[in-house]
């Protein structure tokens, strides 16, 4: 082997340094799962070692795939998104897919033109969290056969596949958890209704609230933008106009972080003046040391249940369609301090 082009080394090459047949070779390094984990292991090593380059265009001809997955979502700079991009890659490169991240910003046109580079790749799946201002581009994609799974939101389609948490739920669980706690004036913060996520999670606000016999009052049902930083303003004509309130329940963890900014600036002492409940429990992940109170996913994660979605897709494309709903439960933080007049 000395002497040779160490990009022009082939499956025949680490089958004979190996002792395995091409085929083996061939199934190992694309991580298929009759290939022992120590034989594949042993075959990746030495192809490595040989400095043997994968031929995805070739091997993509042969096959009809790409082993390439898209993953669209709406804003890259959210690390609840983040982290779910970290575990949509760990999986899927576990089961030898490589992953193509594209963001949209929460906009139509750039969510169409990110479904159109991913189709352009040739991927053979995307994972989309859909923006939800209308319905065209799922339904373009929908036109195509391509196989994709929704996450994080949902349409009321029984032919679109999906993974969300019920969102339902953790609303309801978030504003009991307040209310048990003698919280009478509960903020929401919550995103646009087109978001199906959002919606529900409403829906479980106004449950608890008529569950415990406590009237809502519109003035506390405060609609925010979904990206970064996107409830600055909307607390400071809460307090313009005078608006009481003992805690917040906000969309996701991202807005509760930026109320609490947003509020320490103000100086309140958070939870003493004011309580916190987010929604994502992105702590579970990232070590920061205001721990916040959070709904979480209880028992698995939507990014891995949805890849494991996608990539019975792939290998069915006539699949009948998959719609998970995960628990959520409270986790609790810092964040919370119960009333001392309930």
């Amino acid at each position: 082997m000395q002497g040779r082009d160490r990009q022009n080394i082939t499956l025949k090459d680490i089958a004979e340094k190996t002792g395995y047949s091409v085929n083996t070779v061939s199934r190992a390094l694309r991580g298929k799962d009759d290939i022992s984990a120590a034989t594949q292991a042993l075959i990746r090593k030495t192809a490595e070692e040989m400095g043997h380059i994968s031929n995805t265009i070739a091997s993509s001809l042969r096959s009809g795939y790409t082993n390439t997955i898209a993953v669209v979502l709406g804003d890259v700079s959210n690390l609840h998104f983040a982290t779910m991009m970290k575990e949509i890659e760990e999986y899927a490169r576990s089961k030898g897919y490589t992953t193509i991240l594209l963001n949209t910003n929460e906009d139509t046109d750039q969510e169409m033109q990110a479904i159109q580079v991913a189709l352009s790749k040739g991927v053979d799946g995307i994972l989309i969290c859909p923006t939800q201002k209308n319905r065209k581009n799922i339904e373009y994609l929908k036109s195509l056969g391509k196989p994709f799974v929704l996450i994080g939101r949902r349409y009321a389609d029984p032919d679109v596949n999906y993974v969300v948490c019920d969102d339902e739920l953790g609303g309801y669980q978030a504003t009991k958890y307040l209310l048990e706690r003698g919280h009478r004036r509960i903020l929401m913060l919550h995103g646009p209704m087109y978001i199906s996520s959002a919606a529900e999670r409403l829906a479980g606000y106004l449950r608890a609230h008529r569950e415990m016999g406590v009237p809502v009052l519109p003035e506390l049902v405060q609609e925010v933008p979904v990206i970064a930083n996107g409830c600055s303003s909307v607390l400071a004509e809460v307090q313009r106009q005078n608006i009481a309130f003992s805690a917040i329940f906000a969309f996701s963890d991202m807005l509760a972080w930026d109320a609490w900014s947003y509020l320490h600036k103000k100086g309140f002492s958070i939870p003493a003046q004011c309580s916190i409940v987010g929604f994502d429990n992105i702590q579970a992940v990232l070590p920061i040391p205001f721990h916040l109170s959070s709904i979480a996913s209880r028992d698995q994660k939507m990014s891995i249940a949805a890849v494991k979605i996608l990539l019975d897709l792939i290998q069915d494309t006539a699949a009948p369609a998959q719609h998970a709903v995960l628990p959520t439960c409270i986790v609790t933080g810092e964040t919370v301090c119960t009333l001392k007049n309930s």
